[in-house]
């Protein structure tokens, strides 16, 4: 019967109407799926002398224990957002002689080889190798690479318990912020706390049951919760809904201008990929912390400008790529509606525009590595303000490609077109480009001067920037609304 599952899905992909239209993306991210998983197998067989060479008064072993509770919590943290649950159309075999637990056990065996899985096994498998190279015992590297199978299962698992809440997601960052915290400042050092724990699953083989046992309970738990959820009038249950009772009636004071601003803010809290955004957004405020703090980069300012237009222009790129994709649902209905197109496009500008002011404000603290980060930040939300919003709005325009709000941003590819890979090339590489080229020339302060200056104008010209951006719209119209009309694009 598994096999028959896996047939079923097999044509269902490839006999989808919309197989041909994202190939060319399909193929992309394939090729970025195997660059991925051959730098990981690198990573793999050189972390054993990494570490040798970082920690020469320790083993390896050892010092990849000290990390391990960090990389369980922290790939539960990021899966969250990237891994999909294993979705199947089970109605039909309800009908039929198919038991329930089939059904149950085939969609999360199928959830066991998600790539997720297989990037963690990319890395540890060759770091087990170079382990046997360098004279490990064979036995306690075999099956302590099983403990690490299991323990990856059951994150894999775990995932599927906790996806859709929030308070688990809100719990796994403030654990990890905690933790980090205690080893950051000496307060507890989490680190030689939880290295016994894990080095015992390779000085003692038999511990190898402990992770075995808690992927099986786990497990379990994910079959009990499917197979309860499994029956044919399951969509007929009527369904009790909690819902926000906020109504934004500060937006009103903005007229029509503020009724679409509304709309957005509750589609941003409401579904899943867009909420999703934000808190991605929030994370790389921290990206700073991997350059700043390394020596290497203090005197790369090309690169403190990157980390300006990207950590300013975040949700900027993130949100304002896939803008009118959003409203893909009822694009067609809004647009045969008397609705003012300008006031929607002010109201995705104003959106973006204060994220850029917030996120601007959420980076000031990089002050603390100079007043050319605060410099070059300001420099750069200025221009993301002035120039980048009417850029990205412009190109929207070619977007038609509809997207489902539910489903999570990452390993998602609806609403993805090659639109979306060239217009980093305005919006992210140019900037820089600018930057570079005044920098080397003059200096930093007549970088940030021209890209503050460039801000200022485009803010100037906003009116009459909004009103070409709205010209564009309206030519590509009926156009949009025939893309956004066809689903699984």
């Amino acid at each position: 019967m598994f096999k028959k599952f896996a047939s079923l899905q097999w044509k269902s992909f490839f006999r989808s109407p919309n197989f041909g239209k994202s190939l060319a993306v399909k193929i992309l991210m394939g090729f970025f799926a195997v660059y991925m998983l051959i730098v990981l197998a690198a990573m793999g067989v050189a972390s054993y002398f990494i570490l040798k060479d970082i920690f020469p008064d320790q083993s390896p072993m050892w010092s990849i224990s000290q990390y391990m509770i960090y990389w369980i919590l922290i790939e539960l943290f990021f899966r969250y957002f990237m891994q999909k649950l294993p979705v199947m159309d089970i109605k039909p075999f309800l009908t039929t002689p198919v038991k329930k637990s089939t059904i149950a056990h085939y969609i999360l065996g199928r959830s066991a080889a998600s790539i997720y899985n297989l990037l963690s096994l990319f890395f540890f498998v060759p770091f087990c190798i170079v382990l046997l190279f360098q004279g490990y015992s064979f036995l306690n590297v075999s099956l302590w690479l099983v403990s690490i199978m299991a323990i990856v299962l059951g994150i894999n698992y775990i995932n599927l318990l906790i996806n859709k809440s929030d308070k688990a997601l809100i719990a796994l960052g403030t654990i990890i912020a905690v933790l980090y915290g205690l080893d950051y400042f000496g307060l507890f050092s989490v680190k030689d706390f939880f290295a016994p724990i894990f080095h015992a699953l390779y000085a003692y083989p038999i511990t190898v049951l402990v992770p075995i046992a808690l992927a099986v309970l786990i497990y379990y738990l994910n079959y009990k919760y499917l197979h309860n959820k499994i029956y044919l009038d399951a969509s007929l249950k009527p369904k009790d809904v909690q819902v926000n009772a906020s109504d934004l009636a500060w937006t009103k004071k903005l007229g029509d201008m503020g009724t679409f601003l509304q709309l957005d803010l509750k589609m941003i809290w409401r579904n899943k990929r867009t909420k999703s955004q934000v808190w991605i957004s929030l994370l790389f405020v921290f990206y700073g912390l991997i350059f700043y703090t390394q020596d290497i980069y203090a005197e790369m300012m090309p690169m403190k400008a990157f980390l300006g237009v990207f950590m300013t222009g975040i949700f900027l790129s993130n949100f304002g790529q896939f803008i009118p994709a959003w409203d893909s649902s009822y694009y067609s209905m809004m647009m045969s509606q008397n609705i003012p197109l300008r006031k929607y496009l002010e109201s995705k500008a104003l959106l973006i525009s204060v994220s850029v002011i917030f996120m601007f404000l959420l980076t000031i603290p990089y002050v603390y590595f100079g007043w050319e980060a605060l410099a070059i930040n300001f420099g750069c939300a200025l221009y993301n303000l002035g120039v980048n919003i009417p850029v990205i709005l412009f190109f929207g325009s070619f977007n038609k490609k509809r997207i489902e709000l539910d489903q999570s941003p990452f390993g998602n590819m609806q609403g993805t077109s090659a639109n979306q890979f060239l217009i980093m090339l305005p919006v992210l590489i140019v900037p820089i480009l600018i930057f570079t080229l005044f920098y080397y020339l003059i200096s930093v302060e007549a970088a940030v001067i021209v890209l503050s200056v460039m801000g200022i104008a485009g803010l100037a010209m906003r009116n009459f920037l909004l009103d070409k951006v709205t010209q564009q719209y309206r030519k590509k119209k009926y156009g949009m609304i025939a893309g956004f009309k066809q689903k699984n694009s």
